[in-house]
């Protein structure tokens, strides 16, 4: 309820039903002021003329009989003693007290109001002429039922201008919809076709400016791959014909095996520049078991020789680049096997609380500081001595650049025995 609230559509539908409450409120009391309270005070007028009529010449309390039940033939109003009138519906009848002080007024002295609703809507009144006898006179164009259409009436237009409202910011809000979901595509590195620009000016005006931005992007995107294949072919042209002379020297086997291995070390470099820029993003993301990847991976590197153990557990599909975590997987067992002489240890597990899938590439080699492990993720950064190699710097960080554009996060941590933990862990939903 609070985001709801924070967000711009929550606050105007709120903003309108507040105003229309306040409208109702304002409404209410001024027909109460100007058209019910009027109304009241002009029944209250005729009922005290319609008392005064009948003890009309009456110089004591008794009343014939006759006249009273004349009276009542002809008008309905009838003159009964309170025991008589219990029996006739006035122990049902509703004290009013606003009416009981006016009718005091009017008939100059002190009067009771009983309203009793049944086959009639009764007024009873005790005259401040004869306090011992109630006056019973009925109404029959007046029923608290009549207020109900009214009712019915400020319900519905509060119904209709709130869901006027809510579809009104809803259509209002929704390019602001597109928009951050596009927002996101390219923050992923997919760059999704021109939004359509609708809505209001200011909305117009701010999606045409992202269209600009995001077709500038897609082109520095583009630029940069072009440059990069253009270096990557420039470099392993001279390579290559480097290779094939050492191919020649067969004087100096030791002079060949090192220009062969800064030649392999090169063309490793450039592998993992042209991984960082490309980072998969035109894989298709589909529903994928992880342990069905890990099995994969580990399988691929057994062929070293070296004890990789498995602990998994049942885990629910995720949605991701198949073969972009294939790489990040297999990148951090290689870091693995190569910092460490002891067994990998690979584990998969699923974070109910988070809804995450996570995996786990543990070693037993010397672990890093502390103060690193933030460092080490970005581009063109290695570890202290003891975890440091020839390279580029950029496998960590095509590892965190993969995980990111899957909505997930990576972590590095020491293990308490001795070596490195890698966390991968992905959200088992992801836009």
């Amino acid at each position: 309820m609070k985001i709801l609230l924070r967000s711009a559509f929550g606050q105007t539908v709120l903003l309108i039903g507040v105003l229309l409450f306040i409208n109702q409120v304002v409404s209410f009391i001024s027909m109460s002021i100007y058209i019910i309270q009027p109304n009241t005070q002009l029944v209250n007028q005729l009922l005290a003329k319609q008392v005064r009529v009948v003890f009309i010449d009456i110089a004591d309390e008794a009343i014939s009989p006759a006249m009273g039940e004349a009276f009542q033939r002809e008008t309905g109003i009838g003159v009964y003693r309170e025991a008589a009138a219990m029996k006739l519906g006035l122990q049902e009848a509703v004290y009013y007290a606003f009416r009981s002080n006016e009718m005091s007024s009017l008939l100059g002295g002190r009067a009771e109001v009983r309203i009793s609703q049944g086959d009639e809507y009764l007024f009873w009144i005790r005259p401040p002429q004869a306090p011992e006898y109630w006056v019973k006179i009925p109404i029959n164009g007046l029923r608290e039922e009549n207020f109900s259409p009214l009712t019915f009436v400020l319900m519905m237009l509060g119904i209709l201008s709130v869901m006027g409202g809510w579809l009104f910011v809803r259509q209002l809000n929704r390019p602001l919809a597109a928009l951050e979901h596009a927002a996101h595509d390219v923050g992923r590195g997919d760059f999704p076709k021109p939004l359509t620009e609708i809505g209001t000016t200011e909305i117009v005006a701010v999606t045409r400016a992202f269209n600009h931005m995001s077709k500038g992007i897609k082109q520095l995107e583009d630029d940069r791959n072009l440059l990069m294949a253009g270096i990557s072919h420039d470099l392993r042209t001279p390579l290559t014909r480097i290779r094939l002379a050492t191919e020649m020297i067969a004087e100096d086997e030791f002079l060949k095996a090192g220009i062969e291995g800064d030649i392999q070390d090169m063309n490793t470099i450039i592998d993992q520049f042209i991984d960082y820029i490309r980072h998969d993003s035109k894989d298709k993301v589909e529903l994928s078991d992880i342990n069905l990847l890990i099995n994969e991976v580990v399988e691929s590197e057994s062929i070293l020789e070296r004890e990789i153990i498995i602990n998994a557990e049942a885990l629910p599909k995720v949605p991701l680049r198949y073969v972009a975590m294939k790489r990040v997987l297999a990148n951090l067992i290689q870091n693995a096997l190569r910092y460490s002489e002891g067994k990998t240890i690979v584990t998969s597990s699923f974070d109910k609380a988070t809804q995450e899938v996570c995996f786990c590439v543990s070693d037993e080699g010397p672990g890093i500081a502390e103060v690193d492990v933030e460092r080490l993720f970005q581009p063109f950064t290695q570890g202290d001595e003891a975890r440091g190699t020839g390279g580029s710097g950029l496998g960590l960080a095509i590892i965190k650049r993969i995980v990111d554009t899957h909505g997930g996060r990576v972590e590095l941590s020491n293990r308490v025995t001795g070596g490195l933990t890698a966390k991968v862990c992905l959200p088992i939903s992801h836009g």
